[in-house]
């Protein structure tokens, strides 16, 4: 079960995830089907970055290669105090790490069904860095139109009650 609390961790059963960085432009750009949570390979300097909060998503996607998928576009930076002998790429492409049931379901789930995977969150969980991938569908204007009428309907009913319970 996975809950937001106020501190922006993510409580999923017994353990709690810590957000780090979300793709807020993924939830208003697609509809999102399924939510995994997979493994990234990372190297020293990338895991520092990452702690420091210096990652970026909105323009990251995830594609499936010879059987495997891949967090391509998803940015990096390299921190000022990072070694010199090592050659900082800050969009290089990162390996996932699934079950492999998981990423069978996932290329047939893409392949036929029209789906795309999309980077929803990087957050921390056990002290390892996470990568939440979404199976989603894309939206047309007409959707996101609604759905940004929903959201200013529910803050302003959510306004006229606070007021009304004032009084």
């Amino acid at each position: 079960m996975t809950v937001g609390t106020r501190s922006g961790a993510v409580r999923i059963g017994p353990i709690v995830a810590m957000t780090i960085v979300q793709n807020k432009k993924a939830t208003h750009d697609y509809f999102i089907e399924e939510r995994f949570e997979a493994g990234l390979v990372l190297e020293g300097w990338e895991v520092k970055a990452i702690r420091a909060g210096r990652a970026q998503l909105k323009e990251g996607y995830v594609i499936v290669r010879s059987g495997e998928l891949f967090l391509i576009g998803a940015h990096i930076s390299p921190l000022l105090e990072a070694s010199a002998h090592v050659k900082a790429d800050p969009v290089r492409t990162r390996k996932l790490l699934l079950h492999a049931s998981e990423i069978d379901k996932l290329i047939g789930k893409v392949e036929r069904a029209g789906f795309t995977l999309v980077p929803l969150n990087l957050h921390f969980k056990g002290g390892r860095i996470k990568l939440e991938i979404g199976l989603a569908r894309g939206k047309k204007q007409y959707d996101k139109r609604a759905a940004e009428e929903d959201r200013d309907w529910d803050r302003e009913r959510s306004r006229v009650l606070k007021e009304y319970r004032k009084s």
